[in-house]
């Protein structure tokens, strides 16, 4: 297994990019894993943190790359503009097969358009969706989707990220039957606004998702869901507010909960892209080590599972229908 990473995205690259390599490393046994990793980046300034690497030298290849993609860039135009960029490269590595999954933390816009551009959508996906755990009060985790890369989305949308979460859920997160509801501003059917009114019943006849209903703003910490669906700027909204309040309550007043531990974004790394035709993880500018970690142990899952083409097969199965 090839996993690749853009080790100069990121406010901490490359070091925290090769400090999260080193500590997955550490993690596993020769006899547990044959993952070898491909770093993207820029050879004369990740040289003084690739010495770390030192005795796991054949676990890893460095790709030179001479441009980054900075955070504050125009996505499409940069991935035009910028081909000798680490991102621009992983995202050709992935496209030609040479590597299986590719991570990122740098320009999340340039990750969307490079997934959705390069490796492309799934015969039969409408739109790519990106998803993200958020934790349950019993220590399980909401998948929330979509959470920022449609902001804009019709009922079919909201349709197709219902039934790819609960894919995802199922095959790779392990949990037999999820359950999938719609964010909405209430329980019952009939409410809220055009979008979600006009998705409810399409939701509730789909035979391939156990459906459960709608639930509030409340209920995203609640253990009344598995799988919980909207479009992408409500759910970026929601993320957000999840973010703060580790922000909030553990970092600035210090507060010691386990259950805030939980919404520490390096417990998880990063965010999937659902829907492209290889396994696509964005992380968090601010990402380091721990998160980088996860990522990896994320990636490795969504290649193991054979996620891809799951996918494919559920939307081959549909056309074919």
């Amino acid at each position: 297994m090839n996993i690749g990473i853009d080790i100069m995205g990121g406010d901490y690259a490359p070091e925290e990019a090769i400090k999260g390599v080193i500590s997955y490393l550490k993690s596993i046994s020769d006899q547990e894993e044959d993952i070898h990793f491909v770093l993207i980046g820029n050879p004369d300034i990740a040289g003084p943190y690739l010495a770390a690497l030192e005795q796991w030298e054949g676990s890893y290849t460095l790709i030179p790359s001479a441009s980054v993609i900075g955070m504050h860039e125009h996505p499409t135009k940069a991935l035009k503009e910028k081909q000798d960029s680490s991102i621009a490269i992983g995202f050709g590595l992935l496209q030609m097969g040479k590597i299986d999954a590719f991570i990122g933390a740098g320009n999340t816009g340039a990750m969307l358009v490079g997934a959705m551009y390069t490796v492309k959508a799934i015969p039969g996906v409408l739109r790519p969706t990106i998803a993200s755990p958020i934790p349950k009060l019993n220590g399980r985790y909401n998948f929330l989707l979509d959470v920022g890369a449609n902001a804009d989305c019709k009922p079919e949308h909201l349709v197709q990220f219902a039934v790819m979460g609960s894919l995802y859920a199922k095959h790779v997160l392990d949990l037999d039957n999820p359950r999938v509801a719609l964010l909405n501003l209430g329980e019952e059917e009939g409410k809220g606004n055009i979008l979600a009114q006009a998705t409810y019943p399409l939701l509730k006849q789909h035979s391939g998702i156990n459906f459960t209903g709608n639930v509030e703003g409340r209920d995203l910490f609640l253990d009344n869901s598995d799988v919980i669906v909207c479009e992408g700027f409500t759910g970026n909204v929601a993320l957000k507010i999840a973010e703060s309040v580790y922000h909030i309550f553990a970092e600035q007043k210090k507060i010691q909960d386990p259950f805030l531990d939980q919404f520490n974004f390096e417990i998880y790394g990063g965010t999937p892209i659902l829907g492209v035709n290889a396994p696509v993880l964005i992380g968090h500018g601010i990402s380091n080590q721990p998160a980088f970690k996860s990522m990896i142990e994320n990636a490795v899952k969504l290649v193991k599972s054979n996620f891809t083409q799951i996918l494919h097969n559920h939307f081959a199965e549909k056309a074919e229908a």
